[in-house]
């Protein structure tokens, strides 16, 4: 078990043990950030040993409020709605944040432009992943919107150098659905699952090299076990290491860029 670093004041010997408090914007959906929490505290355990975990800050949004936002196109609102979240982690004195949705970046990343607290982007720990496998073109799986708007799309491509690939209009339908009525709610359906596990098969033959799980509830109901030839990058566990990597950086791990 590793030695837990002695750094820090307090009673006691390193105590308390200094590292960067994590500011999740959750709630997208509750599922996600459950998964995010866990992640994130086991990432700190494997790291430092003994009973340490994460220190972290969750403004929990009604993901009710989020799926209406998305259904309507009302994307002005949702920033106004995800900005409050914001603001109230900065004012909590968080050092990081990260937001528990791929969709919701298309809101998130031009709010934390405005703001001088540190921001990791989902897509840029993925995309390292993906540059360091080696992989050129790959699929993308997500919302309706992450498929078919070019938000993160772009990111990739232009920041990574990578060819992406999308499902047809119908396979983006079936994707988006899914994921609202099973994943978002805590269900798998075998059903679902082979549906997903059908359209990765087909753009698998037509090219892709790899597969981006472009939705944070996604390796709820589709995983490297299920193709373990095709590589599956999981943007849930990417995006959670980067920020325990940043939360230790000071001495105990290593900073992203």
């Amino acid at each position: 078990m590793p030695e837990v670093p002695t750094i820090g004041t307090g009673t006691g010997p390193g105590r308390p043990l200094e590292q960067k408090t994590i500011g999740l914007i959750g709630g997208s959906s509750d599922q996600a950030t459950a998964e995010y929490y866990r992640l994130l505290n086991e990432g700190v355990n494997a790291r430092l040993g003994g009973w340490e975990i994460a220190e972290t800050m969750i403004a929990g949004m009604n993901f009710g409020n989020i799926e209406h936002y998305m259904r309507h196109g009302a994307w002005e609102a949702c920033a106004e709605y995800v900005s409050n979240k914001i603001d109230r982690l900065i004012a909590a004195g968080v050092d990081v944040i990260i937001c528990v949705s791929n969709t919701l970046h298309r809101v998130v990343e031009p709010a934390m432009a405005r703001r001088r607290t540190p921001f990791i982007h989902i897509v840029d720990p993925t995309g390292d992943a993906i540059q360091a496998s080696g992989l050129r073109r790959v699929a993308l799986l997500g919302t309706k919107a992450v498929m078919s708007m070019p938000y993160l799309r772009t990111r990739y491509e232009e920041g990574f150098d990578l060819e992406l690939m999308v499902p047809t209009d119908a396979e983006q339908d079936d994707i988006d659905r899914i994921i609202f009525d099973e994943p978002c709610r805590g269900l798998i359906a075998p059903a679902s699952k082979a549906r997903y596990l059908g359209i990765v098969d087909r753009m698998a033959a037509a090219g892709a090299q790899g597969l981006i799980l472009g939705c944070t509830e996604i390796f709820l109901l589709i995983g490297q076990e299920d193709r373990p030839a095709f590589p599956m990058l999981n943007t849930t566990q990417l995006h959670a290491e980067a920020a325990v990597a940043f939360a230790l950086r000071d001495g105990l791990g290593k900073a992203i860029r």
